[in-house]
């Protein structure tokens, strides 16, 4: 039997057998738990040493991103030295041609003994479960987005294919339990983010930084050429209009051995056919399936855009956007261009999958559930008018991004407070 068949058929096993799941996560963490307790336990922090960590090291995008650009550039953080944590080091080496910057792989010896030594860590997904910051170090959860689907303690349906209930609470009770500080954009995001990791229960109430999205303030500062130089690099020809699109992946499509999958929900054939060579579509997957899709049938139509490491590329350049229940859209009301909610699955989403926070038809733009309304609403969204109703959205949800959030937050999580 090959390793790949030994390997599936443990998944296979895991997965049918949440008892013995959970053991073996158990075992596993306390594992690794000891091992970094004895390889780091000697190693001081430096307060003026800060970790980033994006999307488990696979990209330096999004808040941590956002702040690093922002402390590194400021004459306030000179004496402040950078790690950044990253699966491909190599791939982002350059960052060293910055001699306050060091580049470590994620996860092992190395990575683990950066982190007993960084006195700040930024991070915008959870941390390894084994790693638990000590008493003077100081851990900013940014987490990566505003949530329309529930999250952690909210979520009420078994629907994910590889957590229980009890497992995805236990792992949102362990990450609450962790944060010194949790970002957050909005007076919803603060009410869903104390609700989805109970922070209140475990006395991390007060750790809320209701300061905006970094990641944001780039949206609101972009130059007047900026778009049309995003358009060139990302081979949008003059003229054409741009749908970018953003699916988000479901909780229940899972393969053995290789992670989350996505089913491709939408006709490009058909789009193509409808909409002509006056659009192009720049197709932005999920981070947890992004190479799974073969868009070869669709060239010179469709752009799979997946790996563009900052997808504020993707907004900037782009004309609209359609999602589905990503969190893509609070980002993108900011820009004030059209977006539109295609939900093909809504009533499997909200009622298996999920739930959401709020009522769908509090959305200032039409739910589409079928091609044919998408392709209408494409359409039709060429005579698109921001008014009152999507001003309120995005009042509502991105009230505080307005191109300084990366200095708010670096000021806070520092303690260098702001002028």
């Amino acid at each position: 039997m090959s390793s790949s068949q030994l390997k599936k058929g443990a998944y296979d096993l895991i997965k049918d057998h949440p008892g013995l799941r959970l053991a073996v996560r158990r075992l596993l963490r306390g594992a690794k738990g000891v091992s970094y307790r004895l390889r780091t336990g000697a190693i001081r922090p430096d307060s003026r040493q800060i970790l980033f960590c994006s999307y488990h090291g696979k990209n330096r995008d999004c808040s941590p991103g956002a702040i690093y650009d922002y402390m590194r550039s400021s004459p306030d953080f000179a004496d402040y030295r950078f790690v950044w944590a990253m699966k491909e080091p190599e791939r982002f080496a350059h960052l060293e041609a910055d001699s306050r910057t060091r580049v470590v792989p994620f996860g092992g010896p190395a990575f683990e003994k950066a982190m007993a030594a960084s006195g700040i860590w930024i991070f915008n997904s959870t941390l390894p479960e084994h790693i638990q910051p000590g008493k003077e170090q100081t851990y900013l959860q940014c987490w990566h987005g505003t949530p329309l689907k529930r999250l952690g303690y909210d979520i009420t349906e078994e629907g994910n294919a590889m957590n229980s209930l009890s497992e995805i609470r236990r792992k949102y009770r362990l990450e609450g339990q962790k944060v010194d500080f949790f970002l957050s954009p909005s007076p919803f995001a603060s009410r869903c983010f104390r609700s989805a990791w109970q922070l209140d229960r475990w006395g991390k109430g007060a750790s809320i930084l209701e300061l905006g999205y970094p990641r944001n303030d780039r949206l609101i500062n972009a130059g007047p050429g900026e778009r049309a130089r995003l358009r060139r690099a990302l081979g949008i020809d003059e003229g054409k209009r741009a749908v970018l699109y953003t699916p988000t992946f479901r909780d229940d499509q899972h393969i053995s051995g290789q992670g989350y999958s996505y089913q491709l929900a939408l006709d490009f054939a058909r789009l193509r056919q409808a909409l002509g060579e006056d659009y192009v579509i720049l197709f932005r997957a999920h981070y947890l399936v992004a190479s799974q899709l073969d868009f070869a049938p669709w060239k010179g139509f469709v752009l799979d855009v997946s790996g563009v490491e900052e997808i504020n590329d993707l907004y900037l350049a782009s004309d609209l956007m359609v999602t589905d229940y990503s969190s893509t859209m609070f980002d993108y009301s900011v820009l004030r261009k059209p977006i539109l909610f295609y939900m093909y699955d809504l009533e499997q989403y909200r009622d298996k999958l999920r739930g959401f926070y709020f009522d769908l038809n509090e959305l200032p733009g039409p739910i589409l559930t079928r091609e044919e309304e998408l392709i209408r609403s494409i359409r039709e969204s060429e005579h698109f008018v921001w008014d009152e109703g999507w001003e309120a959205f995005r009042r509502r949800f991105a009230p505080l991004d307005d191109g300084r959030a990366s200095e708010r937050v670096a000021r806070a999580v520092t303690g260098k407070g702001n002028d």
